[in-house]
């Protein structure tokens, strides 16, 4: 392993996190899914953990809190916290630290909530579990007698619901009781997320790990939560463990590094030198991989003639009940094009494609794809209209029946729209090799999958009917960037071979890789339309402009480095 000498010493700083010889195996097979991994974190300090799916990263943060998946099993090694051994053998003493010692952030806001607790009740049972509501905390890191109280002994030492309270101010969410009183489905993603983080911090933890926290936000709602995750790790003095894919995100984000292939902690060292002059293979290929936000991307191509037109839409209306999302969108999608839409959350994105593909019909206005109208229900387009218009799903945790091989997946949707195929191995292979897989995976279930591999598995199922148009929506927000470098490449492709593509996305940085046109979406309005390279260089909404502050740049963070030269594919193995 690569290793810079000042990630062993910190100088004065208290440690918060010591990991030593780590290893997690899987059973019955007494595979090493993480091996022999040594880690420290100081206070404050946030560790950024990057890889490419499948190479341990969630492993490793749930092993932090002595927690494994399925069939697996920590084997080796040693997690201290502020001096604390945490022994996974012993569950009492696990479950007592977590939350008072180590807290979770998950990547899906939504699984880290009750759906059937208000958001008070909530917090008040984390605060609870935590023990600082019962005993004002256990002292850890404080400071000296007649020494000044830190803001980790003044949050444990005072009123617990005004703790409650204060935590929510914290992450900027309101503290009142009708806040309190509400819901999670009752809150944006955004929100949900900022009432996960306000639930990690609640009980002061020494050390806070944090799963993609930030995947599927839009980038002005990732700003204000990365902000927040920086000044609470500050302000109370708590280690991070941020496991993400985005390198941009890392790069603005992380004290640290550590970058794990195959279960191995390759190289790490302080963010600037490793990002600036990285030394191992598979780093610099994550580094190449990385979308920059500067770049041209495609030349855009001639206005399309009215041949080429495959959808037409005009004047489009959609809501939910009286509520408006939508108002008279105009667009146009010609064969082999891609248009881009951007927009925060709540903007109108998601209300939009699944208008397009039938799964939302309250809708007026008119769609017209091939020359044919198409029905606002899908149950009543043709089959081979719903063949031709495929949908992939943000979240892949929520799009995979959990019960289904991959092959079954795969094969059901298309037996239905295409007919029985004559030879149902070679479907399966060819969507799954297309989408970066291989074709021994259409024997695993969607609980044996990361979640970037369960995307492609999403990805794979649309693309094996061949259809003509491919409505994406966030379909790269969790993949690491190796893996979305693939799957651009492969849209690429499909473009090349006259495929259409509708790509819904927050990364803006990747807009500029992939499509020939851009549209802004705000409040229900495209407020900006036009080809990929003025609209990111020359914005002429402030609204754009916006969007584009707010994006997490590498190049702004660090520089470009030499070895940052456009490529796709995954990193080359180092074994």
């Amino acid at each position: 392993m690569t290793t810079s000498p000042d990630t062993t010493q910190r100088g004065d700083a208290r440690v918060a996190l010591e990991v030593e010889g780590l290893t997690v195996v899987g059973r019955p097979s007494d595979v090493e899914i993480i091996h022999d991994v040594t880690l420290r974190v100081a206070r404050g300090d946030i560790l950024g953990l990057v890889g490419e799916s499948g190479s341990g990263k969630t492993t490793l943060g749930l092993a932090l809190l002595a927690h494994c998946k399925r069939a697996t099993e920590i084997t080796a090694g040693r997690i201290a916290l502020s001096g604390s051994v945490l022994d996974p053998a012993d569950a009492a003493a696990v479950r007592r630290m977590r939350g008072r010692r180590v807290a979770y952030i998950p990547q899906s806001p939504a699984s880290a909530l009750n759906p059937a607790l208000t958001l008070g009740t909530q917090l008040r049972e984390a605060l609870h579990d935590s023990g600082v509501a019962a005993d004002g905390g256990d002292g850890a890191g404080g400071p000296g007698a007649g020494a000044a109280p830190t803001a980790r002994e003044r949050a444990v030492s005072g009123d617990p619901e005004a703790r409650v309270r204060e935590v929510l101010r914290e992450v900027a969410l309101p503290d009142d009781d009708a806040f309190l009183r509400r819901y999670p489905h009752q809150l944006s993603g955004g929100q949900q997320q900022r009432v996960a983080i306000a639930m990690a911090f609640i009980g002061c933890p020494d050390l806070i790990v944090l799963d993609e926290p930030t995947t599927g936000l839009d980038v002005t709602t990732q700003a204000h939560v990365l902000q927040t995750i920086r000044h609470m790790t500050r302000e109370y003095g708590t280690a991070g463990v941020y496991i993400s894919h985005d390198m941009a995100v890392v790069a603005d984000l992380a004290d640290e590094i550590a970058v794990m292939y195959s279960g191995e902690v390759v190289e790490r060292g302080p963010a600037d030198r490793l990002l600036g002059d990285p030394q191992h293979p598979y780093t610099v290929q994550l580094l190449r991989a990385v979308p920059l936000l500067k770049t041209a991307g495609h030349t855009a191509p001639a206005p399309a003639a009215e041949e080429d037109v495959l959808l037409r839409v005009r004047g489009l209306r959609a809501g939910y009940g009286r509520t408006t999302v939508l108002s008279g969108i105009d667009l146009d999608l010609a064969r082999g094009q891609c248009v881009a839409l951007l927009g925060e959350s709540g903007s109108g994105k998601t209300t939009l494609s699944r208008s397009l593909v039938g799964l939302h019909h309250q809708f007026t206005g008119e769609v017209v794809f091939d020359g044919a109208p198409l029905a606002p229900s899908s149950y009543r387009r043709t089959a081979e209209q719903r063949r031709r218009v495929q949908y992939i799903f943000q979240n892949p945790y929520e799009a995979l029946n959990p019960r289904k091989r991959v092959r079954d997946l795969i094969l059901r949707p298309y037996t239905h729209l295409a007919g029985r195929p004559k030879d149902p191995d070679a479907v399966v292979a060819t969507a799954l090799e297309r989408a970066a897989l291989p074709a021994s995976y259409g024997e695993r279930f969607p609980d044996q999958l990361s979640g970037g591999e369960r995307q492609r598995v999403s990805i794979a199922r649309a693309i094996a009917t061949r259809p003509d148009l491919l409505i994406c929506d966030e379909i790269t927000s969790a993949l690491d960037v190796s893996v979305q470098a693939e799957i651009v490449e492969l849209l690429r492709n499909l473009q090349d071979d006259g495929m259409a593509l509708l790509f819904v996305t927050h990364n803006i940085a990747l807009v500029s890789n992939i499509a020939q046109h851009v549209a802004v979406l705000n409040k229900g309005e495209i407020v900006e339309y036009g080809d990929v390279g003025t609209v990111m260089s020359a914005p002429a909404h402030a609204y754009t402009q916006a969007l584009i502050a707010d994006t997490p740049d590498f190049e702004l963070s660090f520089g470009e480095s030499p070895l940052h030269r456009p490529a796709t594919g995954s990193a080359p193995r180092t074994d």
